[in-house]
């Protein structure tokens, strides 16, 4: 009698073990493949999970188990390469195989819904809408637009295509369809643009072509690409990315942001013709799991995304490139606590093709690896076009009366430079009005009912908004406290400084680019559009304007406050203060017009400051790197973090203590550990925090010792009162 099949199926749980099952009844072995999603009984519902694997001795009688519902595909989602790397992401970094392979799924999907079909509508003009003239809609300057970008397309466009170039556009099309200018067919969407077929139109300079010129497209390697900000990291991208897809494979571009795809999507598509793929969170559902799917089946040759896109299944992957590499947000900070950079790295290693990680400013443990061999540094020292670095000069603020954060000489050179029509640019990483409201009567402060932590006024609103948990409330005319009506606003906001602003310059356009003025879609690309047609020539932003965006006419950049970096509770604040100010600094002088930055300080004589403004990012990281070193920090060890968080203060800690005593035991000293300790803001979102940190010189020893600690802590008790979780390689200590 032939062994029974039983199907391995990756159920998303917060479970660290896979689940048996028999096959549905009536299904064919045939339809049994591994990467296809599976639909099972669990519990008392019913979850959508994938099959792993079919295995014959699952160490339970085969009548002991329930069969599965449904297979829901009916061909895999993930080839056999694709479960391997992401059942490896799960055992590093210690989360549920379930979890992380619904990360890689669409959301639909992991519904358990049937996928979007691959058919696609594209609009064209009709015979009339070539026809129409358009000096006559100068009362409809959207139907302009629309009928231009559609007069430029010999194949017609996609909804998605067209929002990804005029916002939100849904209305106008159908307007202009009732008028006949325009019509849609279905079709099957067909992105791979054949190999072979996309040529060189444009050149490189000199250094660029040495970098491209570094890059084995045909084999494994890692390799920093560090450019200087405005050096054309970019340009090395394309070139690298059209010599991969003529070659009939396909490139994975990550970058940090989603409004940094918008200005990438075009450059590609001009490149790279119609085959990019765009993956990312503000897009639609659908839209977004059909750009998966083309992914999927190599119709597209490029996909262009943020952090989650790395998880997408790519059959002829020849090249991932990772742009501002050192950028936080490529680490997940919840849930599946992955680096997308680092599994970057992974998957490339496994796949046999090069990784390119960009940056102008470096993270320490990326430079680490180079200096140490294990990545191959490439180098653009100078600016393309050849433009020149703006130099950084500090403007010592102690003793100086602001306003709204601007000294005297701040505003003035703000009025120099827009008095010769020249744009201006100031940064403050600080959204809302104000950072503290008091009662200047009795010193009430208004405080996050939540959390350890003040609450923002946003101005406009009248609300008071922690952006720690997200509570908010009105903002009473008195002081609860003492019941007088003299309320003060302290510190300042961008919203703060866009009022005085307002007032110092009222006859010049401001683009205030924040969280708060780009939540709708659409809504960033119209600002970025119209800070390059001149509308604005007072840029002021948080770090949503740091990184990646060419500002030609930005000739002066005034960077607020920074000073919080230098005397930050985590190791890290001085290297990602450094990156900040790098990077926004960068965004001056990037054409033929010369540029400066001036940096406001309240330690004009602070070491690592005087070091970067001096003797730039190199130095600064050298010197940051030796102190590392001195104290045994990553890059030079490897940390875990154990989180725990409950609504009953003493539950975290009683948790971590039995942690503690039990990670003793397993590491045999191998591994140290610290803590546990109260988190740097104990109460937030009405829950306590407490961590306890885990370092050893060895990776090896950590990842020997997390499987059976981690197994461990499930069983305990005092588990089941807190939430926890492991954080492997952390980069915040939150």
């Amino acid at each position: 009698m032939p062994d029974q099949l039983i199907l391995r199926v990756a159920v998303p749980a917060p479970l660290y073990n896979c689940f048996d099952y028999l096959p549905p009844d009536g299904v064919l072995s045939s339809s049994l493949l591994p990467g296809v999603r599976v639909s099972v009984p669990f519990g008392r519902g019913t979850r959508c999970g994938v099959l792993l694997e079919l295995i014959s001795d699952p160490g339970t009688e085969p009548r002991r188990l329930k069969p599965a519902y449904s297979i829901l595909d009916e061909e895999p989602l993930f080839a056999t390469s694709d479960l391997e790397l992401l059942v490896w992401a799960g055992r590093y970094y210690q989360h549920p195989v379930g979890e992380v392979i619904a990360n890689a799924l669409p959301v639909r999907l992991r519904k358990g819904e049937p996928p979007v079909s691959v058919m696609e509508k594209r609009w064209q003009l009709t015979a009339l809408g070539r026809q129409q003239s358009l000096s006559e809609l100068k009362r409809a300057p959207k139907q302009v637009a629309l009928l231009k970008l559609l007069h430029d397309s010999t194949k017609g466009l996609t909804q998605g295509q067209i929002s990804n170039q005029l916002g939100a556009y849904r209305s106008v099309l159908q307007a202009v369809e009732k008028k006949g200018w325009v019509a849609s067919i279905d079709q099957a969407a067909s992105m791979a643009t054949p190999a072979g077929a996309i040529e060189a139109t444009y050149t490189i300079n000199t250094d660029q072509q040495a970098a491209v010129d570094a890059v084995d497209i045909g084999q494994f390697g890692v390799y920093l690409l560090d450019g200087v900000t405005g050096s054309g990291k970019t340009e090395v991208y394309l070139t690298l990315a059209r010599n991969v897809v003529n070659s009939g494979k396909q490139a994975l571009i990550l970058v940090p942001e989603i409004g940094l795809t918008q200005q990438l999507i075009r450059r590609f598509e001009k490149r790279l013709g119609e085959g990019v793929a765009v993956l990312h969170s503000g897009l639609g559902e659908r839209e977004r799991e059909r750009a998966w799917h083309m992914a999927r089946l190599g119709h597209a040759t490029v996909v262009l995304g943020t952090r989650s896109a790395l998880l997408t299944p790519l059959p002829r992957l020849g090249l991932i490139v990772v742009d501002e590499e050192h950028d936080l947000s490529y680490k997940q900070q919840d849930g599946f606590r992955y680096s997308a950079r680092d599994i970057a790295v992974i998957r490339s290693q496994r796949r046999g093709c090069p990784v390119i990680l960009g940056s102008a400013t470096p993270s320490l443990e990326t430079l680490h690896n180079a200096q140490s061999g294990r990545y191959k540094h490439l180098q653009l020292t100078n600016r393309a076009g050849g433009a020149k670095p703006a130099p950084m000069n500090l403007l010592d603020i102690r003793s100086v009366r602001l306003q709204a954060g601007l000294s005297p000489v701040l505003i003035e050179k703000v009025r120099e430079t827009l008095a010769s029509g020249n744009q201006a640019l100031l940064f403050i990483n600080r959204r809302g009005y104000a950072p503290i409201v008091t009662c200047h009567d009795c010193g009430w402060i208004a405080e996050c009912r939540r959390c350890d932590a003040r609450m923002t006024l946003h101005g406009a609103s009248g609300i008071l908004w922690c952006h720690h948990c997200g509570s908010q409330r009105r903002l009473d005319p008195r002081c609860p406290e003492c019941g007088t009506d003299d309320l003060r606003s302290l510190g300042q906001g961008t919203e703060r400084v866009e009022e005085v602003l307002s007032q110092l310059f009222p006859e010049v356009g401001i683009a205030r680019i924040d969280r708060d003025t780009t939540r709708r879609k659409g809504s960033l690309d119209k600002l970025l559009e119209g800070i390059r047609k001149g509308k604005y020539s007072l840029l002021l932003g948080t770090q949503m304007l740091a990184k990646g965006h060419h500002f030609p006419d930005v000739t002066l950049v005034g960077i607020l406050d920074v000073d919080q970096g230098l005397f930050g509770a985590d190791y890290r604040a001085a290297e990602r203060m450094a990156q900040q100010i790098v990077q926004v600094s960068g965004r001056a002088g990037r054409a033929e017009k010369p540029g400066r930055v001036l940096i406001q300080t309240r330690h004009p004589d602070h070491p690592m400051m005087q070091l970067l403004i001096k003797s730039g990012y190199r130095a600064f990281a050298e010197e940051a790197l030796a102190e590392r070193q001195a104290a045994l920090f990553p890059p030079f060890s490897y940390q875990v973090l154990l989180r725990a968080e409950a609504p009953l203060e003493s539950a975290p800690r009683a948790f971590l203590d039995e942690a503690y005593e039990q990670g003793i035991l397993l590491a045999n000293g191998r591994v140290e550990f610290w803590g546990p300790v109260p988190a740097p803001m104990e109460r937030r979102a009405g829950r306590y925090r407490a961590h306890l940190l885990l370092q050893s010189n060895q990776r090896s020893d950590l990842q020997r010792l997390l499987p059976q600690w981690v197994n461990f802590l499930s069983g305990l008790k005092s588990a089941r009162r807190v939430r926890w979780s492991i954080d492997v390689d952390p980069q915040e200590m939150f």
